[in-house]
C-alpha cells in the first residue's frame, strides 16, 4: 500500500528524518487519519508532503513497523507507525501542479486538504513520480 504522510516542514521536515534515520509518527488525533495510520503495514511506501508555505510532495520513505500504541497517547485510543527516509524527489511536486492534474480529481489531498494521513493509489503515485522528474515549466 502506499501513503502520504503530512507535516509542518518547521515541525519535523524530510531533511530532519533524513538526519535522524527513522521517527515515531505519531501524535496524529483525526479519527480519519487514524484510521488509515492502523492500515499501515511495515514496508508500505509513504510520500512525505510539507505542508505550510511549502505544500508539496519532497520525499519518499517507509514504514519500518506496523501501526502500534501511540507512546505519547495515555488514552489508549491512538496509534503511531515508524517512518524511514528513502530519498528525497528529484524535485518538490507541490500542491497546485497536483490540483491542475485531472488525474488526481479524486486524490483525498486535494478532495480533504486537511487530512494527515490518506492513500494514494498506485496509478497517483506513479504520476507524483513522474511530475517529480519533469522540469518546472
Amino acid at each position: 500500500m502506499n501513503w502520504l504522510f503530512k507535516e509542518e516542514p518547521t515541525h519535523y521536515s524530510f531533511d530532519d528524518l533524513v538526519r535522524d534515520g527513522k521517527t515515531s509518527w505519531s501524535g496524529v488525533k483525526n479519527p480519519l487519519a487514524q484510521k488509515h495510520l492502523r492500515s499501515v503495514k511495515k514496508g508500505d511506501r509513504v510520500f512525505y508532503y510539507h505542508t505550510g508555505d511549502e505544500k508539496a510532495v519532497v520525499g519518499i520513505a517507509k514504514a519500518a513497523s506496523a501501526a502500534y500504541p501511540d507512546p505519547e497517547d495515555k488514552s489508549g485510543k491512538y496509534v503511531a507507525v515508524d517512518l524511514v527516509p528513502v530519498a528525497p524527489l528529484p524535485r518538490p511536486v507541490t500542491l497546485a501542479e497536483i490540483k491542475a492534474d485531472p488525474a488526481f480529481e479524486d486524490f483525498p489531498l486535494v478532495r480533504i486538504s486537511r487530512l494527515s494521513v490518506m492513500p494514494v493509489t498506485d496509478a497517483e503515485w506513479t504520476r507524483i513520480e513522474g511530475l517529480a522528474q519533469r522540469r518546472r515549466s
